[in-house]
């Protein structure tokens, strides 16, 4: 490997300066080529950057300092190319950057030996159709959520999973997420968390009026489609949380996994139990 993409949280002091700094320096001293993403050189303001959507085909590893928001970023950009992700928890809870600071250099060490393993984690696709035309695609990591603004009220959704009738949602919201998404907003909505490597997607809904409306597990084969039954609600469909748009009475949400996986490097020092049990704080009073 040697063109390193670096990229770092966009609310980034002084500290995070020093430490992309270090880390140029250290990448450099190993005779490979750091390449900051345009607003990470910026804020560094020693090397000029590259656009985040022309990072990933100039670089042979992407490290993210930040949180998962940074990553998912990050993530929506690789397309089918094989750049691997490490991701380097920079405070927060950070289920996807699982290496810590202290063990960024050690783990980089042993990635440029070639001691390291990949995780392909699956992505989602969503078309959003509108009057018969598609207005909208995206690729996400985590979920599609669809969620009320503010004031409005529960709004009904209706599902279908292979052209097969599922149920009419009742709710604030509903969550389609892939099981890397299992432990960021399903999980707040009282979703399971889905071991990363299972092929599934998971439907959540958010404070169902029905109890009896459970989260569903689905095989990673379906195909989700969603409309909205009720009129005149407010309601907001997002992407991982970062962009999204107005979805409105009988616009259709057609949901399936994506072609392309997201290379993410294990970190060498945890497994995922212990990440859990990090982040989670299982077992502890």
């Amino acid at each position: 490997m040697k063109r390193i993409g670096i990229v770092a949280k966009a609310k980034a002091g002084a500290e995070t300066r020093e430490i992309l700094s270090n880390l140029a320096r250290w990448v450099e001293e190993r005779g490979a080529r750091p390449l900051l993403e345009a607003e990470t050189g910026r804020r560094l303001g020693t090397f000029p950057g590259l656009a985040l959507a022309d990072l990933p085909a100039h670089s042979d590893l992407i490290v993210v300092l930040g949180g998962d928001g940074t990553l998912l970023s990050v993530a929506r950009t690789i397309g089918n190319r094989e750049v691997p992700i490490l991701g380097v928890n920079l405070g927060g809870l950070g289920f996807l950057t699982e290496v810590a600071l202290d063990e960024m250099f050690p783990a980089l060490e042993k990635i440029l030996a070639g001691e390291y393993r990949i995780h392909r984690r699956m992505m989602l696709k969503a078309q959003i159709h509108r009057d018969g035309a598609c207005i909208a695609e995206q690729c996400v990591l985590n979920d599609v959520v669809f969620n009320k603004s503010a004031l409005a009220r529960i709004f009904a959704l209706e599902v279908q999973v292979d052209g097969n009738y599922l149920t009419t949602f009742q709710s604030d919201g509903l969550i389609v997420s892939t099981p890397t998404g299992s432990t960021a907003y399903s999980l707040s909505a009282g979703g399971p968390i889905v071991f990363p490597s299972l092929d599934s997607i998971l439907l959540t809904p958010i404070c169902p009026h029905t109890l009896t409306n459970r989260p569903i597990l689905l095989p990673v084969g379906s195909t989700i489609e969603v409309r909205l039954r009720s009129q005149h609600r407010d309601v907001f469909l997002t992407f991982d949380g970062q962009v999204g748009l107005a979805f409105q009475e009988n616009d259709l949400a057609v949901i399936q996994r994506a072609e392309n996986t997201v290379p993410m490097i294990q970190s060498p020092f945890k497994s995922y139990f212990e990440v859990l049990r990090t982040k989670l704080k299982w077992g502890e009073r």
